[in-house]
């Protein structure tokens, strides 16, 4: 399968001053296939060492972090030469050995011609416990196969490619296949191995089994970090925080047999983990927007819309009759696939806006800054008319220059209220560039 990291690697590849590699995300999401598949086809040499399939391995790291002895070691372990010409080091599920995440620094100082990257699952629990080489080491996130990533791997690679032009009106039949495709999506989801069942048995129900494989495998993970939090109240606020999804979130109902307290731990784990995302209310929409964030109100989002979907157990005959996107579960997949675009897109600085007045309340669904612009979003199926609480964001912020409805219509400009109705397949566009 095609995916959008790729260019990101290679871009790593062949920078000058390159670092270090971090690529951070869920588990099973596709980061090992996509790190070994991009290392074949550019190095003649590739060391991968995966710390949780092969534990004895953490052992090289006990004693001296110098590359070189680290080199040596691995070398007469793998009988395999290293050379810093022609040889790609991969270390795998890197969280299960912290001493090679510190390690890392020194590879860039001592031995800055070796191309090192690593990846792991549950990285943000190891870095909470060591010293992290923060400016020694570069980091990206990966996600699940975005809509784009989805098309490509069913072989839409001119639908595909027509999403990273500029929007446009497409003819009917063409906007109409694009939103057949993304309901599709809407209920497969992004998890690699769910797209690639879906294309080979073209079957969504058997795509489904694998959902619920997924997140069967997820609630065994608990364990590895349970020692705060107890296995069962991370699976009850995991499936509470899905049902919830475009609802502002109370730590309390996020599970009702536990204190606020303990539900922000199991929440906060969960977002660690990068198994939800934590969407804050902003509360103005002036730069920067970080300055008026309210933590103790939020929004949540999914790592996945099919694991989503799976987790409420929507009634799939029912919900797939409908023809508006937005009709399906009132919506929620609609915000839940908008934002998990968007992070894909500008990565975890994804808020709302939030507005209490005495006379009147008003909330934006997303927003987000990029350089100098406030981007203001809507997730919505009606009219300009219907966009109260839009309407209200542009009038109190004048200086915006635009904002944009995601929605099941065609593209449409309405210049003179600064508003620009896009498809919501056109979720993961970089909006400052339009």
């Amino acid at each position: 399968m095609k995916r959008l990291i790729y260019s990101d690697l290679i871009r790593w590849k062949d920078k000058k001053g390159r670092k270090p590699l971090l690529v951070r995300g869920a588990r099973q999401i596709g980061k090992t296939w996509s790190i070994l598949n991009f290392a074949k086809q550019h190095f003649s040499n590739v060391v991968s060492i995966d710390f949780e399939r092969n534990p004895s391995f953490i052992s090289t790291f006990d004693n001296d972090l110098s590359p070189n002895e680290i080199i040596a070691s691995l070398e007469l372990l793998l009988n395999q030469k290293i050379t810093e010409k022609d040889t790609i080091i991969f270390f795998d599920e890197i969280q299960s050995c912290p001493r090679a995440i510190m390690a890392l620094r020194y590879f860039y100082e001592e031995m800055p011609n070796l191309h090192v990257i690593a990846a792991g699952s549950f990285l943000e629990f190891a870095l909470s416990e060591i010293s992290f080489p923060v400016g020694r080491i570069q980091s990206i996130n990966m996600t699940p196969m975005t809509f784009k990533e989805f098309l490509d791997a069913k072989g839409l690679d001119q639908l595909a490619d027509n999403l990273e032009k500029t929007p446009q009106q497409f003819p009917e039949v063409i906007h109409n296949k694009y939103l057949q495709e993304l309901k599709n999506y809407f209920f497969v989801g992004g998890m690699p191995e769910c797209v690639k069942t879906y294309i080979e048995t073209k079957s969504i129900r058997t795509a489904f089994e694998i959902q619920s494989d997924i997140i069967h495998s997820y609630r065994q993970d608990f364990s590895k970090y349970s020692m705060k939090i107890d296995p069962t109240i991370l699976n009850e606020v995991l499936t509470q925080a899905s049902i919830q999804v475009g609802e502002q979130i109370q730590y309390t109902k996020l599970n009702t047999h536990n204190t606020g307290v303990t539900n922000k731990k199991a929440f906060d784990s969960l977002c660690m983990a990068r198994l939800t995302h934590k969407v804050s209310a902003c509360k103005h929409g002036n730069i920067p927007l970080g300055a008026s964030l309210n933590q103790k109100r939020f929004k949540s989002l999914i790592v996945d819309i099919g694991l989503m979907q799976n987790l409420n157990h929507l009634p799939i005959d029912l919900e797939s009759t409908h023809e508006d996107l937005l009709d399906i579960y009132k919506g929620k997949l609609a915000e839940q696939f908008v934002g998990q675009q968007l992070k894909h897109t500008i990565g975890d600085s994804l808020f709302y806006w939030k507005r209490d007045s005495k006379n009147s309340n008003a909330e934006l669904d997303f927003i987000y800054q990029d350089n100098n612009k406030i981007i203001p979003i809507e997730v919505k199926s009606g009219h300009s008319g219907s966009l109260k609480s839009l309407h209200l964001f542009m009038k109190t912020y004048p200086d915006i220059p635009k904002a944009y409805v995601f929605s099941g219509n065609p593209y449409k400009e309405l210049p003179e209220q600064k508003i620009t109705f896009l498809p919501l397949y056109y979720a993961g566009t970089k909006l400052n560039e339009q």
